[in-house]
């Protein structure tokens, strides 16, 4: 009876400090301790009203085309250079940098990145991008810890797998990234005005872009499309020829892909593709 007296006797001085002091007590949480009901606090919001600071995304807000150079490299020599030429071109919005098929490691890209923001590349016009490997943390944080603003994921398959997309790449309370180490505050400040915070404004500003490569991703895509916090779908044009037997022209390669920009186009979502196909209907998305 004594330590439970002890324990109340606590508790009641705290609240009137907190009064004395003005400070107001934290809501209750319904439910108790439970991830479905808890109550959020108001660290991280976003206190602009919204800002768009990221290039691509203000690009795709406004209806506009936007356009990723391809950054594919092993040379280590000129792989800086090779970047900034990329993140420079007049038209471009973002950089994919290919980290599903090619030489460079993570320790390259976040290098490469840091040289783009530097004044040694003073023209470069592209946000940090990255296309990863496939659907992992590790691969989405190292991506988004290293900078990149415009993240593409490739083969997904399922609405399970593009759900665990999206947690991993948006920060609580919309997912589950972790916060840690990152050079974003360097890569990010030709970008990011004084006094932003990065972390209250990047889930209003990353651009999330899945892409469908497989039979069963196109039979899933409606639903994969419908997805909150995917902003724009890939239409694979090699993969969906790898994995259908067909190729560009034949009326099964052309059925697939018609399906995939029908059902991401009524899921208000962007339809993305090679720059080749710019002049298709309904694609504003582009790999260059």
């Amino acid at each position: 009876m004594l330590r439970r007296m002890r324990v109340f006797g606590a508790a009641a001085a705290g609240v009137a400090a907190a009064l004395l002091f003005g400070i107001q007590p934290a809501p209750a949480q319904a439910g108790g301790i439970d991830p479905d009901t808890w109550v959020y606090g108001p660290r991280n919001d976003d206190t602009t009203g919204g800002l768009i600071w990221n290039p691509a995304k203000r690009q795709m807000n406004k209806g506009k085309d936007v356009i990723g150079p391809v950054v594919s490299t092993s040379d280590l020599a000129t792989m800086n250079e090779t970047y900034c030429s990329q993140a420079s071109q007049k038209d471009a919005d973002y950089t994919w940098t290919e980290m599903q098929h090619s030489g460079i490691d993570w320790g390259d890209a976040w290098r490469m990145w840091a040289y783009g923001s530097s004044d040694k590349c003073a023209g470069r016009k592209a946000v940090p991008g990255a296309r990863v490997a496939y659907t992992d943390e590790r691969e989405i944080q190292h991506a988004l810890d290293g900078g990149a603003m415009v993240l593409v994921v490739p083969t997904v398959d399922t609405v399970e797998e593009a759900k665990e997309v999206v947690q991993w790449t948006y920060f609580p309370p919309m997912g589950r990234r972790s916060q840690g180490g990152s050079q974003t505050a360097t890569v990010l400040a030709p970008w990011l005005p004084a006094g932003v915070s990065y972390r209250q404004t990047f889930n209003n500003n990353i651009v999330l872009i899945v892409m469908i490569e497989t039979i069963e991703g196109v039979k899933n895509a409606a639903k994969i499309a419908q997805v909150p916090g995917i902003h724009a779908v890939y239409a694979a044009s090699g993969d969906i020829g790898n994995f259908s037997g067909y190729i560009e022209g034949d009326k099964q390669y052309e059925r697939l892909i018609s399906h995939i920009g029908k059902v991401t186009l009524a899921a208000g979502k962007r339809l993305c593709g090679p720059i080749s196909w710019r002049t298709r209907p309904g694609f504003t998305c582009f790999l260059k």
